[in-house]
């Protein structure tokens, strides 16, 4: 059989969301020449370009049209171009995504500091105090006291998306930068330092 046979991934609509999501959480916004009414089509050729995916063209369009009809999605034209950004509505979805690929990279060597995490959330909000102490026990923080975690590597980042995503206040959770923990050579062994 001559010539080459376009396979299109057969992925499930949500997982076309998440996708189009995280590219725009990454990217900022998208800017596409808005000289034909096929923009969603080059749209896809976009996306599908910069992740060496293909996905069905139906498919795909349905995702968009769902997520802007949802208000996730901004979309502008201006100047013969068209400009499509995540609402904050679409901010926040994206944060959700994100949260499920959350990790702490190690570096070459350890500045010294440990880094905790202080929460009191208030009992009625105990399955949201679960999950919450589920991430931290996944991201390999090693608890010092009830709630009280550490880390020794920098993981702010990862602290504000979690407080944002579960929506705690500052008196909820707090992030500390300690030079110092009395005794920490127990902590020193469990993360190997």
């Amino acid at each position: 059989m001559k010539g080459k046979i376009k396979y299109y991934l057969k992925k499930p609509k949500s997982e076309i969301i998440k996708d189009l999501i995280f590219w725009l959480a990454v990217s900022g916004s998208i800017i596409i020449a808005a000289s034909s009414p096929f923009f969603v089509q080059r749209l896809l050729q976009k996306l599908s370009a910069r992740q060496k995916k293909t996905y069905n063209a139906q498919s795909f369009r349905n995702a968009f049209y769902r997520l802007k009809r949802e208000k996730y999605l901004n979309v502008q034209t201006s100047n013969h171009q068209i400009y499509i950004s995540l609402t904050p509505e679409g901010r926040k979805k994206a944060g959700r995504f994100q949260i499920n690929h959350l990790s702490i990279a190690r570096p070459a060597k350890w500045d010294g500091k440990w880094r905790v995490i202080v929460f009191d959330v208030k009992h009625k909000q105990r399955i949201k105090r679960e999950a919450l102490r589920g991430f931290i026990k996944r991201l390999g923080f090693s608890q010092l006291q009830k709630s009280v975690w550490v880390h020794p590597y920098d993981c702010r980042p990862e602290v504000e998306l979690l407080k944002e995503f579960f929506g705690f206040t500052t008196r909820e959770l707090n992030f500390l930068l300690v030079d110092q923990i009395e005794d920490d050579e127990r902590l020193q062994e469990v993360f190997k330092l």
